[in-house]
């Protein structure tokens, strides 16, 4: 059986559309590594974290305000940071270390003043933000 134009031109693109795919497929794409990856970092990043987290939810506890809990947690939380000479503090990020801190108060006891879920999270992520920035406006939590 012979086969018309028509299907041969057919066949010709499919065959280079599935080398294409094949070609792009097999390529290998380049991506960078932050240097924020180190494990020595997420570690410090964590300590931090639930310090913090300690830190808020006593205050809670004890009866304090959440701006008065939030910036009584800030300040020590930031006190121990700024003390200490572990060098990977400077890679930590504050838009991850606003969200780990987030994640952290709202497991331990964000259920006692109603945040739940991701909805929590995101709320108290940006509450921690705007105290942060009013409580310490030159100072950056990790640097």
């Amino acid at each position: 059986m012979l086969l018309n134009g028509n299907y041969l031109q057919l066949l010709v693109k499919i065959f280079f559309c599935l080398l294409l795919f094949v070609i792009i497929q097999l390529k290998t794409p380049k991506c960078f590594a932050f240097e924020t990856s180190d494990p020595s970092v997420s570690l410090l990043q964590n300590r931090i974290s639930n310090n913090f987290s300690r830190k808020y939810c006593k205050a809670i506890q004890s009866g304090f305000s959440k701006d008065e809990a939030m910036k009584s947690a800030i300040v020590k939380t930031e006190n121990i940071i700024s003390f200490s000479y572990n060098p990977q503090k400077k890679w930590i990020e504050k838009n991850d270390l606003a969200n780990q801190i987030s994640l952290q108060v709202v497991n331990d006891c964000g259920w006692s003043f109603g945040l739940i879920g991701k909805e929590g999270v995101k709320y108290f992520k940006s509450y921690f933000l705007e105290i942060y920035e009013k409580t310490t406006p030159d100072k950056n939590f990790s640097r």
